[in-house]
């Protein structure tokens, strides 16, 4: 059947359209520019940052953001194990070696599992030298006591907002948190640029390493000169446009990403054994439907059925420490809440421009389906 209800498109029109051909006709078409200039600056106003370095993906913000503070081969760092694969690629493209951290119920870096992995760390005199926690579906991880934590054992924080632009904790902004921090702007992201990213911090001296970095590494004279390896990962000015034309409407995006939630969340919360992964102060980029025993079914059957149906859904993030590309790896830290998670949870249609009509058929149809699997 043809996909009638996609999982998460981006939202483009016409201001859009607009931003990128005047940016277009303005002939700043390279990697400079000011679109790109105001697109950083308005990321940092956003982020409570005073520096962004605006790049080309996500993952190339992960990449120097751990290169900006020092992290290299045979560090040891703390990171999520429930995460896209770019978190913990970054830390193999600069010879880093990933201790996997297990999740709580709501599917961020459980702290005591954190707590512990840094006490054994320090007893085998190989420190963890990084915290990667990631924001997943766009709630904040607990900054507070996991900067406690590697703070009290000599490791910086290194923040991965890629799914979080928009969400709060405590009142402080997505993005605020740590030594730095990673956004990202690919196509299903809260605010696209297309293919994008963004490193944030509020150092002088790390903005303009990674800066100097993403340049690949010239030296500032007149011929191409350069002292050590660097990457061409800057943002370009056209979709820097897109992103400035993009971050306009963050709250209107914001709002409607937000009701996605509350109508999930009010319509299948309690009904038959399942529930909406808390939001709390998120973006609510992604509503994840968690399907427990009593619906007479599993997540990935009904993900199946919904198919069929024309519904398109998409599970959890599978553990990182299942990948195959990291078997052997070490599970110390591993509780199974996360092996959990990918097993009952399913991220359920929140395209920006998703219509309420659609939204209402995306629940009646998985209502119809637990009544099919129970017998009503």
């Amino acid at each position: 059947m043809a996909m009638r209800i996609p999982l998460c498109l981006p939202s483009v029109g016409a201001k859009e359209e607009r931003a990128v051909v005047a940016a277009l006709r303005s002939g700043w078409v390279a990697p400079a520019g000011p679109q790109l200039d105001e697109f950083e600056s308005r990321l940092a106003t956003v982020t409570g940052r005073t520096h962004a370095v605006a790049v080309s993906s996500g993952t190339a913000a992960l990449h120097l953001a751990l290169l900006a503070q020092g992290i290299g081969r045979g560090d040891r760092v703390a990171v999520s194990t429930l995460t896209f694969a770019a978190t913990v690629n970054a830390l193999h493209y600069i010879g880093a070696e990933p201790v996997f951290i297990d999740c709580d119920e709501a599917g961020l870096m459980e702290v005591e599992a954190l707590e512990a992995a840094c006490v054994d760390s320090l007893a085998t005199r190989r420190p963890i030298r990084a915290v990667m926690p990631v924001d997943l579906y766009g709630r904040p991880a607990d900054y507070p006591r996991i900067g406690q934590i590697a703070a009290a054992n000599g490791a910086v924080v290194i923040s991965d907002a890629a799914e979080s632009l928009g969400a709060s904790l405590g009142g402080a902004p997505a993005g605020s948190f740590g030594e730095v921090a990673a956004l990202s702007f690919n196509g299903n992201k809260i605010i696209t640029t297309s293919s994008g990213g963004a490193v944030l911090c509020s150092d002088p001296e790390t903005a303009e390493r990674v800066r100097y970095l993403s340049t690949q590494a010239r030296q500032p004279v007149v011929h191409y000169e350069h002292t050590e390896v660097g990457y061409n990962y800057r943002l370009s000015n056209l979709l820097a446009a897109l992103g400035l034309a993009q971050l306009e409407r963050l709250e209107e995006i914001l709002a409607i990403k937000r009701s996605h939630y509350r109508a999930y969340d009010e319509a299948l919360t309690g009904v038959r054994g399942m529930r909406v992964l808390d939001a709390a102060d998120g973006n609510c980029w992604m509503s994840v439907l968690i399907v427990g025993t009593e619906s007479g079914t599993d997540a990935w059957s009904l993900s199946d059925s919904l198919l069929r149906r024309g519904v398109e859904t998409r599970p959890v993030f599978k553990p990182m420490h299942l990948q195959p590309v990291h078997k052997g790896c070490d599970r110390r830290y591993i509780t199974g809440r996360a092996e959990e998670l990918f097993r009952t949870g399913l991220a359920l249609p929140s395209s920006t421009d998703l219509p309420p009509e659609d939204r209402s058929q995306v629940v009646a149809e998985i209502a119809a389906l637990i009544d099919e699997a129970v017998g009503v």
